[in-house]
């Protein structure tokens, strides 16, 4: 059975959409499942937003077929970790998990980089295109670490 794992951003547009598909280049797909989700609901149903997809295009992804969808309280029994991009969003989940199994799966993904601090990955949804750029980069720092934990725990 593959282990799964969730991003989670706002409208799961920018952010997670990225992650997810930073996190699913890393890894073997026949052991890993990357999925991504928003906390709020205004984007269910959308395609990442043009900017994710062309920083991702950029560098060698293709997102453009992913489709924004609301992070629901049935994603704590189905994931195995949960990676958010802020603190905020880290509350929004935290808020709907019932047990401390549930909560113990969610982290923000920046701590992989920077273990010791509670660092936001920034929403460059109203940002300059270059935030895409920025955002890019953390993740796929973040990614690395998260790819290469995954991998050695899971083989």
């Amino acid at each position: 059975m593959p282990v799964k794992i969730l991003m989670v951003c706002l409208g799961n547009i920018c952010r997670s959409p990225l992650a997810e598909g930073i996190l699913a280049s890393k890894l073997p797909h026949d052991k890993f499942i990357v999925d991504s989700a928003g906390t709020g609901s205004w984007h269910v149903g959308n395609a990442p937003d043009k900017r994710s997809i062309a920083v991702a295009q950029k560098n060698g992804l293709c997102i453009d077929a992913q489709k924004g969808r609301q992070f629901k309280i049935t994603d704590f029994d189905e994931f195995d970790y949960i990676y958010v991009m802020d603190s905020s969003n880290y509350s929004d989940v935290i808020h709907l998990a019932k047990t401390p199994e549930h909560k113990n799966k969610v982290q923000l993904i920046l701590k992989e980089l920077f273990p010791n601090k509670n660092t936001d990955v920034p929403d460059p949804y109203y940002g300059a295109t270059n935030s895409f750029d920025d955002v890019y980069k953390m993740l796929d720092e973040a990614a690395e670490i998260i790819a290469k934990k995954l991998i050695e725990k899971h083989s």
